[in-house]
């Protein structure tokens, strides 16, 4: 027995035992469950993905709500070998109840706390059925009787078989739950890129189809996010959804969508929502709650507190937490959190490199001269100007020029047409950047004036071309310059480049800037993407509030102790233009005075003292290291010495899975190759590759070692047809590397295909196990 593998062990004893429980082999039991995808890896213009997390078993009491997960071993292994593994699993997917087995048994481990006895063994006879797991469930949730039916409520299935990802079902779950519980604040915490809207979808289905919530509104900040949500995400709702607009307030449907500012205003007949009664709504759903809906005297507010007595669910990237605004004050904590560095590690968000740009004049300042003028003719006021105070209140169009440059070169180097979002100081500045990358791209401008398009909130022009951005398959524009319009809310699933030129302090915008680039677009290439960081904006990467759970922060009173200061670069409210500057405007408001903007041109020279690329590290910190440093890193925490690391070698079978191994921690042997190659004009093995770059050893190419091998002669045991084999082999492995030679479909493929027929080459070696000895002596020989 001890000889049966993993899979015998499922098929014989695992399943037959959940099915004897009473558990659906069809609906209720699935094997094999990939739940992450595998973080990206990237190297140099290179990237891979790590290995993806998956469970043997998880079982649901309904679909997409899982009670259970089992991790199983061969018989080689204790019944509990697992387990360590399965309550890893078990926490990432907010799965309460785990078991390990080897064939043998249960080991059951209840992670509720309610158990008397957290471990138990169990014979396979002993299995829980799924009604008893699911009465310890709605236990451990204190759910009854209707709360109970309310989760009991399917997800809305579109026949595709499309699933939620496990953290967009925890993230359901867990709202469901709590309003079922009667919970009325709740808030949910999800990266960008995530799916929140998806999300919102399903916890409005859920809710809506188990009639415990019958009208619900759905409000948004920003026209294209309510657009967005109704025909994608919500379409399944049909006729029982609508718009509210045009002031009209139409109490004959279910679902509402809603601009906030659709429904309020200064005057008191703008308050549209006032035409719906307080108890009209028992649901709302507020996207980007934290541009506005927790600060006390906000529009948001207004209406949160009218429909007060309805749920009311925050959805936020970004939870605000400063002494004016504070999300977790008035939703309470949340729920769940899906961050960003969870979202990258899992492989459902785009790792970033960040390539930092310090010029001379944001580091040492500039004074004018006595008198000096700008190119308008105003004189400017004496001080010292620095890096707040460039495209704000003093132009430098050298400094603008040097960007675009620095841009056009990144562009040029890599792909001319990666879409890319500029971030500008306001309006002005962006139509500046504009002008400056369509001088120095005439030829694409020439090809399609759209190639660089100003998209900000005050021209019609520009703000058109925003879906066309966003479109994958739309090719134009290419460059966007903006400021405010584009931080938030927009899906550009394929933008790869992410300048910032704007002066950033605010924790909020800085996230939900970063969040422009982080979604993945497989169909299109589009796995990582590159900050190009102008302002040191990317300092906010250290700091301990990026991806770290929210602090609250109240103002203190006469005993309390003091606070941190509030954060500056708070967002402004959309829909005008962001109280920005317009295009052309030599005014600019300086603490709540009218100021002039001077604007100097050539006479003021600049140019790039330092630039740096750093990239993502696997503990989510920025790191700055060459591709030889990391992979002697990896390989050596992997293996300890050069001895480690041979044994390992020698005793693998396929050396392509210690290939997967190391690349699984990072390592890019092509991209490493590629590197040693240029240098050196030679063909490495991974072998000598690592035994180069991770322990000093000489190396040797492939077709040095191959030569070697031929020079010892040391096949003579073997008949002539068998010899021309292996010379062939020796060949191939010169020219394509180790794991070629060690599959042996290659004995179908010219050249060998000359020598014989497949069963005739295996048959010169004496048969299927005489070949693969002989294949395993000729790796000995070139390796040893």
């Amino acid at each position: 027995m001890s000889k049966l593998s993993e899979r015998d062990v499922c098929s014989k004893f695992i399943t037959p035992a959940l099915v004897s429980a009473g558990w659906d082999l069809h609906t209720q039991i699935r094997e094999e469950v990939s739940f992450t995808k595998g973080r990206i890896i990237v190297r140099g213009k290179l990237h891979t993905r790590g290995k993806g997390k998956r469970a043997d078993y998880v079982l649901y009491f309904r679909p997409n709500q899982p009670i259970a997960l089992i991790e199983a071993k061969d018989k080689n292994h204790s019944l509990g070998a697992g387990m360590q593994q399965a309550l890893d699993y078990a926490e990432t997917l907010d799965i309460p109840f785990v078991f390990s087995s080897n064939g043998d048994g249960f080991l059951f481990h209840d992670r509720t706390g309610k158990a008397t006895t957290t471990e138990t063994q169990l014979t396979l006879a002993e299995f829980p059925s799924p009604t008893e797991l699911w009465q310890r469930y709605c236990a451990w949730k204190g759910l009854t009787g209707k709360a109970i039916e309310t989760l009991e409520t399917p997800y809305y299935d579109d026949g595709s078989g499309r699933l939620p990802r496990y953290y967009q079902a925890t993230a359901v779950n867990r709202t469901v739950e709590a309003v079922a519980r009667g919970q009325n604040r709740i808030l949910l915490v999800m990266a960008t890129g995530t799916g929140k809207t998806y999300t919102a979808f399903q916890i409005i289905w859920r809710l809506w189809k188990s009639k415990v919530k019958k009208r619900i509104l759905f409000l948004a900040d920003r026209n294209i996010l309510v657009d967005q949500t109704r025909s994608n995400d919500f379409k399944p709702f049909g006729p029982a959804m609508t718009k509210i607009e045009k002031r009209q307030a139409n109490k004959a449907f279910e679902i509402y969508l809603s601009l906030y500012q659709a429904v309020t205003g200064n005057e008191e007949e703008k308050n549209i929502y006032k035409q719906f009664s307080p108890d009209f709504f028992d649901l709302i759903i507020i996207d980007e709650c934290h541009r506005g809906s927790a600060a006390e005297d906000s529009a948001w507010r207004e209406i949160l507190d009218y429909f007060s007595t309805a749920a009311q669910v925050g959805l936020t990237a970004t939870p605000k937490e400063t002494k004016d605004v504070s999300n977790s004050h008035y939703f309470g904590d949340p729920v769940y959190t899906y961050s960003l560095k969870q979202g990258i590690d899992d492989g459902f968000l785009a790792p970033y490199k960040v390539v930092r740009i310090d010029i001379d004049r944001d580091l040492q300042g500039w004074r004018p001269a006595k008198g000096q003028v700008d190119k308008h003719g105003q004189l400017i006021e004496d001080r010292i100007y620095n890096q707040k105070d460039f495209d704000r209140s003093l132009v430098l169009e050298k400094r603008t020029e040097l960007v675009a440059r620095k841009i056009t070169e990144f562009l040029k180097a890599t792909d001319p047409f990666a879409k890319t979002i500029v971030f500008c100081e306001d309006i002005d500045h962006a139509e500046r950047m504009r002008q400056a990358l369509v001088n120095l791209n005439p030829e694409r401008v020439k090809e399609n004036r759209k190639y660089v398009m100003r998209i900000t909130g005050d021209e019609q022009e520009g703000k058109a071309e925003l879906d066309n951005f966003i479109d994958p398959e739309s090719r134009y524009p290419v460059i966007a310059t903006t400021s405010k319009l584009m931080t938030t809310g927009v899906d550009a699933q394929t933008c790869k480049l992410i300048v910032l030129d704007q002066r950033i302090q605010s924790m909020t915008e800085f996230k939900q800037i970063i969040g422009r680039g982080t979604r993945i677009n497989e169909d299109f290439g589009k796995y990582w993407f590159t900050i190009m960081d102008f302002k040191k904006a990317t300092e906010l990467f250290a700091d301990p509030a990026f991806d770290g759970d929210p602090v609250q922060i109240f103002e203190p009173g006469p005993d309390e102790p003091p606070v941190p200061p509030d954060e500056p670069g708070d967002e402004t409210a959309p829909g005008d233009n962001n109280g920005e500057q317009m295009p052309g405007d030599t005014l600019v408001t300086v603490d709540g005075e009218k100021r002039l903007k001077y604007v100097l041109g050539g006479e003021v020279s600049v140019y790039v003292v330092a630039e740096r690329v750093q990239h993502y590290g696997p503990d989510g910190k920025l790191i700055t290291e060459s591709l030889k440093d990391f992979t002697r890193n990896a390989v050596r925490k992997e293996y300890a010495s050069l001895d480690d690391f041979l044994r390992r070698w020698h005793s693998a079978d396929k050396k392509q899975a210690l290939f997967e191994e190391l690349e699984a921690q990072g390592v890019l042997l092509e991209a490493l190759a590629e590197e040693v190659g240029k240098k050196t004009g030679k063909e490495f093995d991974p072998f000598d590759l690592i035994c180069h770059i991770a322990f000093d050893r000489p190396a040797l190419s492939r077709k040095e070692r191959a030569e070697q091998v031929k020079k010892r002669d040391v096949f003579t045991q073997y008949g002539d047809q068998a010899r021309a084999v292996l010379s062939a082999l020796l060949d191939k492995y010169a020219d394509a590397g180790i794991t070629s030679i060690e599959d042996i479909k290659i004995l179908t493929l010219d050249p060998f295909s000359r020598l014989g027929t497949a069963p005739e080459l295996i048959n010169a070696f004496g048969g299927k196990s005489a070949y693969l000895l002989a294949v395993h002596e000729l790796e000995q020989q070139l390796y040893g």
